[in-house]
């Protein structure tokens, strides 16, 4: 493993009790940050940070991230706990409801845009304002492909990941010139707990449409997005990194 500079910098990931969150923050604990690990699942955060506090400095928050006075007051909590902000990785986020799009219901539709692009939007608008204080900070979004191209029978979860893409998009073209540089990655099927709540239909739908043949690993994902966490990611704003095993067509 390459170990990406990290050294003295602090960061918060949200849905990082396990899958992708889990393995990001591990990356970066062993690339020398410390971490601010968020999610709503007590009992899987307290065994994530009892495993990831023997890599480094690590605080965690139990919170739900697509509510507005919990994020707050998640991020009063880090803030105070830790030295300045410097990464967020927006990756908390739920499965979606496999229906066609008519069929949706009401609750389907807010439940998954309340967690898959509401939340993103509330951990970057409590996190920008104390990047700025210091005129530095790096911002992931964990979208999807799904976002990217739109997934039959997932038309809510893919409207909200587009969504979280576009945002990324604006929220980078604004930023891109105080130091705070935002990108996103759209993973295809990642090997995380979160396929459990997809059918087995529907994941080989998508391992079909990848080329390489497999299930991407957490850990690859993570790899990605530590980079982009770093000062060596110094030209990419509002970018779109494709995480799909060769799926993606742009």
């Amino acid at each position: 493993m390459n170990r990406i500079d990290l050294d003295g910098r602090t960061a918060i990931v949200t849905g990082a009790a396990n899958g992708i969150g889990f393995a990001t923050a591990e990356r970066l604990l062993a690339s020398g940050a410390a971490v601010s690990l968020w999610d709503i699942d007590a009992a899987a955060l307290g065994r994530a940070e009892g495993v990831l506090s023997a890599l480094g400095t690590v605080h965690s928050v139990v919170m739900d991230a697509g509510s507005p006075d919990q994020v707050d007051t998640a991020m009063a909590e880090t803030a105070a706990r830790l030295p300045a902000i410097d990464i967020l990785v927006a990756n908390a986020g739920v499965a979606g409801v496999m229906k066609r799009g008519w069929e949706h219901t009401i609750e389907d539709w807010e439940r998954l845009i309340r967690f898959d692009l509401t939340s993103v939007f509330l951990s970057c608008r409590a996190a920008v304002p104390h990047m700025l204080k210091h005129g530095y900070g790096r911002i992931v979004v964990v979208s999807s492909i799904a976002g990217m191209e739109g997934a039959a029978n997932n038309a809510a979860y893919s409207a909200a990941k587009a969504g979280a893409i576009g945002f990324t998009k604006a929220l980078g073209k604004e930023l891109v010139q105080s130091g705070v540089l935002v990108n996103c990655v759209t993973p295809s099927g990642i090997d995380t707990p979160m396929l459990n709540d997809v059918s087995p239909e529907y994941l080989e739908a998508v391992l079909s449409r990848m080329p390489i043949g497999r299930l991407g690993q957490p850990e690859e994902a993570a790899a990605l997005i530590a980079w982009l966490c770093s000062t060596d990611c110094s030209f990419s704003a509002g970018a779109v990194f494709d995480l799909s095993g060769g799926r993606a067509v742009y």
